[in-house]
């Protein structure tokens, strides 16, 4: 079991902060190896991470993957613009002054935020798909700058294509094999100017983020039953890249929307700790909440998002932070009851580590069920042709389509989320808890958990070449076991881990993409006992098969 330290949920500033100064100085200074894994480019489930101190996010880091992407466009004839955007981490803007004059030294179009403001992920998704409309010639993509929810020391490097969503796995394959080759030659390769003149290139213009995602928010969100509601919102934009577009969308939609915490501090100090003493911006972690949770009462419905706002948690009075499988499931049967636009053909999608219940709510609407390995870059084919109506992960992460059925975002997006909490509150008084007992009542109420276990490297890579045959016990938690699968059922691609499933519960255990742990879910519809000993069987099936695979 993950073991909770002492200080989880008090205030970070209790503790020892982020030395800012040193991250920066680290971030120049050390030159990483590529040799070494822990120090080479390595694209995870969303992007190359890491912190400087350790040389997995360095100035060399950044450079290699710049290049490497400048040429991967090259090849892939991509010559629209590149939209380019930062977080509020500490090492998200030296990053960006070490990005810039790569794409413009390379001749690419670049478009960056206006006077230096921070981007959301789903804001510069929103600007590839609203460029790319229509167009077959000079289509645009673009890079964020953040690790997204991960400790302040953090650093990150997304990749989105011209399909709006995260790169896939043809292109960070590709790209990850340049940039290290980069990095193995010191860079020699790559170029660049000087950050001054980068900022006056020609081929650098300014793009209003916020201004074009904020006005075409109607199209998703039914602002006018949340104004003619009155409903006393609140929003914790967590210290985030979108903490000046909450104020814009409250004032240009008038709705009664307040910003709880407008700081921004790239320590992080105003949070309170997580399940395991640091501090992560993580807006589904009760532990990282508990300053909107503790005023959460003030409102009718308040909601949070992480850094880059890719992630949502919700707070509603009625049941407190709803967990985020439990909000899937609400999202899900709200949206595909209040969307009579969409088409009868528009399906579900979720990965295979997410609640069975969204499997029960896809039978209630009768709508088809796409399952997907841990990743959102699996759901970007069918939301970018509109054939999934929703996605959603069960680590908060989620979008949908606009009211018409057409794509919104294919990356996440926590603000879309958190506004979809207000306008179902809006619509018959019943927050999304009320909504998620209402639901379970008819379909039955699972018992989830995730465990985060301690794993080095070594052990994190047996965990992901486990396959079904690896798995010798044939019961789990006193039934019989009906599937072991390495990969999701309705999608060929191995999710690196293994999923064991029964009539009345399951298991699923994989490494962690961007931290030394393994994450073990596991779902039970009996009770509480019932889900302790399906965690319990199923450490003692991981480890079993781990220690056979070390042998």
């Amino acid at each position: 079991m993950s073991v909770i330290d002492p200080r989880a949920g008090q205030p970070a500033s209790a503790g020892p902060l982020l030395d800012v100064a040193a991250l920066l100085d680290a971030y120049e200074r050390v030159l990483p190896d590529p040799r070494l894994p822990t120090q080479a480019v390595v694209f995870g489930t969303s992007g190359h991470r890491g912190s400087s101190f350790d040389g997995s996010f360095n100035e060399a880091h950044v450079l290699a993957i710049s290049q490497a992407i400048c040429d991967w466009r090259r090849t892939r004839g991509i010559d629209g613009p590149l939209f380019l955007g930062i977080d509020t981490h500490a090492l998200s803007e030296p990053a960006f002054a070490t990005a810039l004059p790569v794409f413009t030294a390379n001749g690419v179009e670049v478009r960056i935020a206006r006077s230096g403001e921070f981007t959301p992920t789903p804001a510069l998704s929103h600007a590839i798909l609203v460029h790319n409309r229509g167009r077959s010639e000079g289509l645009a993509d673009g890079v964020v700058l953040t690790p997204s929810h991960n400790p302040p020391e953090s650093g990150g490097y997304k990749y989105n294509l011209t399909h709006g969503g995260p790169a896939d796995a043809e292109a960070t394959r590709a790209i990850e094999r340049h940039a290290n080759a980069l990095l193995a030659e010191g860079c020699a390769a790559v170029r660049r100017m000087p950050l001054a003149q980068a900022m006056r290139a020609a081929n650098v213009r300014e793009h209003d983020f916020i201004g074009t995602y904020v006005a075409d928010l109607p199209n998703v969100i039914d602002f006018d039953i949340i104004r003619g509601s009155g409903l006393r919102l609140g929003v914790d934009p967590l210290g985030g890249a979108g903490i000046h577009y909450w104020q814009r969308i409250a004032n240009d939609h008038r709705i009664n929307l307040a910003v709880v915490n407008p700081t921004i501090d790239p320590t992080f100090a105003f949070m309170t700790l997580d399940w395991d003493g640091r501090i992560r911006m993580d807006p589904s972690s009760a532990f990282a909440m508990q300053g909107l949770i503790a005023i959460a009462k003030q409102f009718d419905v308040a909601f949070a998002c992480d850094t880059d706002h890719d992630r949502h948690g919700i707070v509603a009075p009625s049941t407190g932070l709803l967990p985020a499988n439990h909000y899937l499931a609400v999202a899900i049967d709200y949206l595909f009851s209040q969307r009579p636009q969409w088409s009868a053909d528009k399906a579900i999608g979720k990965t295979l580590v997410s609640s069975s219940l969204i499997d029960r709510v896809a039978a209630l609407h009768q709508r088809r069920l796409v399952e997907v390995p841990v990743g959102f870059k699996w759901f970007v084919d069918g939301l970018f042709d509109g054939s999934l109506g929703f996605a959603g992960e069960e680590s908060a992460g989620a979008t949908f389509a606009r009211r018409d059925g057409s794509a919104w975002t294919t990356d996440k997006d926590g603000i879309t989320l958190g506004l979809l909490a207000a306008e179902m509150t809006a619509r018959d008084g019943r927050d999304p808890g009320q909504r998620y007992l209402d639901l379970t009542a008819k379909l039955g109420a699972p018992l989830t958990t995730r465990i985060d276990a301690p794993a080095d490297a070594e052990k994190k890579a047996r965990l992901a070449r486990l396959q079904p045959g690896d798995i010798a016990t044939r019961e789990l938690a006193g039934e019989p076991i009906s599937a072991v699968l390495d990969r999701a059922s309705g999608f060929p691609a191995p999710f690196g881990g293994i999923k064991v499933t029964a009539e009345n519960g399951w298991f699923a255990a994989r490494p962690s993409g961007t931290e030394d742990i393994y994450k073990l879910y596991a779902e039970s519809f009996i009770g509480e006992a019932h889900l302790a000993r399906i965690v319990s069987d199923a450490q003692a099936m991981v480890d079993a098969a781990l220690a056979a695979g070390a042998g």
